[in-house]
């Protein structure tokens, strides 16, 4: 049997992509559906971590803010994510986001966890992003993962007891864990 030869695959890029009904991700041309509707745990996390990181923001620029998913991270024209959490510093008329986040969050579901773990960590060390949060909200786990030299470094596992202050250029911010895996 031959492997699979990715130029088999259908490539899509933005203008295709906002057409599209329901929720989906493009990344390097490929879609992504983003269903079935994730678990009410796992939208409990997304919403607590926003809580903790929208309580304890402070950056040197007013534009920085916390946003949940489904807000479009417009990559570039054949590449747009949608994360669970986010930090966006940047005012926008535009449907998405265009600018790299310095933290993004990501609470693993069946459908997505392993996309999470290996095309979008990936992508978001590649584009930039300083810290990556990878949650798993059954086990009550997490790693922190932090962008050094242009590679993540894992920087601190967490559970239920560990609180954590990410200090990026533009913000810092504080997730204590119990309140996110309460």
């Amino acid at each position: 049997m031959d492997a699979i030869k990715f130029d088999a695959f259908q490539y899509y890029t933005y203008d295709e992509y906002k057409g599209w009904d329901g929720r989906w991700e493009l990344i390097n041309g490929i879609a992504y559906a983003m269903s079935p509707s994730p678990y009410p745990k796992h939208q409990q996390v997304v919403f607590r971590v926003a809580q903790e990181l929208d309580s304890s923001l402070e950056c040197s620029h007013k534009e920085c803010e916390v946003y949940i998913s489904p807000v479009d991270w417009k990559v570039n024209e054949n590449t747009v994510v949608q994360p669970d959490v986010a930090i966006f510093c940047e005012k926008t008329q535009s449907q998405y986001f265009s600018k790299t986040p310095p933290l993004v969050v990501e609470v693993l579901s069946k459908a997505t966890a392993l996309k999470d773990v290996t095309t979008k960590f990936e992508l978001y060390e590649k584009e930039g992003v300083v810290f990556y949060v990878i949650l798993e909200p059954n086990s009550e786990v997490g790693d922190i993962f932090k962008l050094e030299d242009g590679e993540y470094t894992l920087i601190k596992k967490v559970t239920k007891t560990d609180r954590y202050e990410f200090i990026m250029d533009e913000c810092k911010s504080v997730i204590d864990f119990e309140k996110v895996f309460k």
